[in-house]
């Protein structure tokens, strides 16, 4: 599934840094506003122990992991939504992203250049925050603009209630709040997205770190937990200088670094499985002796939409899918022994898939 989170924040926070370490790619990152212009755009693995248990257990052919997409996007400034700092082309780029990873600065360094001058965690998030308020606020004001009578017309009830839902965004905004803020239903959520709003993305924040400051929580992570709280986000504290070197070591170096820095999973990992989890993205497998996979889908997705990521053919030609749970065959050791014990299943059209589900899809075209 092609969704993406988009690595945002203020200049000379860490973005590119923290994206070189995610997908491994060597991108510019230097010490000066707009080091990246153009988005970056890179595929990350999931992290997943289950494709490795499944690896070991089927020693199959070749094992492909989930992937996600992160886009690095230029650092945003003061007045973008006016157009400063090639805003405008700022905020068309985190548009088209799915979700918002914004990267704050969480450390005292005089040699790093702070685009403000000095470390404000709070300040810096309310100016991103501000510029994308803005920006959506012209979006929404532009509609209803546009609208003018159509609206009012008592008949035409489908205007009237974009015009009334459009009028609570707008108050919301002025009021210097996000939309995702808002407790919007389901029907709410499909009328706005046409608009692409900026502000109802979901967002988790990423506080970035010293080093020696990673397994502890300084002033700066504390005033921005209280911050993302009042929103329901999550904040994941991480030191892209730290992710960086981690990058560069193979999977047991890579441990035994996590180790003596007192650290049970990196910040990467932790990060990508954030936002993974915010897009309400999950996993089902394929094994067998030619191919351990690990796919995609959107939390809900009934088995034949599952089965179509696979194939179309396989969605259309849909019979049942052969279903164990992930548990069950960790529990019980082998797919034969998850048989014995009565644990494998037949599910039809409208079995809602689960995450950790292992699957073998019937099908006839």
């Amino acid at each position: 599934m092609s969704l993406t989170a988009g690595i945002v924040g203020l200049p000379n926070v860490g973005k590119s840094t923290l994206f070189n370490a995610i997908t491994k790619q060597s991108i510019l990152a230097a010490n000066y506003p707009f080091a990246t212009i153009e988005p970056n755009v890179g595929m990350v693995t999931v992290p997943d122990r289950r494709v490795d248990f499944l690896e070991e257990l089927y020693k199959p052919k070749k094992t492909i992991p989930a992937t996600f997409e992160f886009t690095d996007i230029a650092g945003l400034v003061e007045g973008a939504s006016k157009g400063e700092g090639l805003g405008n082309k700022f905020l068309s780029h985190i548009r088209e992203v799915d979700a918002i990873c914004e990267v704050v600065r969480c450390f005292d360094d005089s040699n790093i250049t702070h685009v403000t001058g000095n470390v404000d965690p709070i300040r810096d998030v309310e100016i991103i925050e501000v510029e994308l308020i803005l920006a959506d606020l012209e979006v929404v004001e532009n509609r209803l603009g546009k609208m003018g009578k159509k609206a009012k017309l008592a008949n035409d009830k489908e205007a009237k209630a974009e015009a009334e839902l459009l009028e609570k965004v707008r108050e919301t905004l002025l009021s210097n709040k996000t939309v995702r803020t808002l407790d919007l239903t389901e029907d709410e959520k499909r009328i706005l997205k046409p608009f692409n709003l900026l502000t109802i993305k979901p967002i988790i924040y990423v506080a970035n770190v010293n080093e020696d400051e990673i397994n502890t929580q300084n002033d700066y992570v504390n005033q921005l937990r209280d911050f993302a709280a009042k929103e329901g986000a999550s904040v994941v504290v991480i030191c892209a200088k730290i992710e960086a070197e981690l990058s560069e070591l193979d999977d047991t170096d890579k441990l035994e670094f996590l180790k003596e820095m007192g650290i049970d999973e990196s910040g990467l990992d932790k990060l990508i499985k954030n936002a993974y989890s915010l897009l309400g993205l999950e996993t089902f497998l394929t094994a067998g002796p030619d191919e351990v996979r690990a796919w995609t889908f959107k939390k809900g997705m009934k088995a034949p939409e599952c089965a179509g990521i696979i194939h179309t053919d396989f969605q259309k030609g849909f019979i049942k899918a052969e279903v164990m749970s992930f548990v069950d065959l960790e529990k019980n050791g082998s797919e034969l022994k998850v048989k014995e014990a009565g644990r494998m299943r037949l599910e039809g059209k409208e079995y809602v898939m689960q995450d950790g589900d292992i699957c073998y899809f019937r099908f006839n075209v």
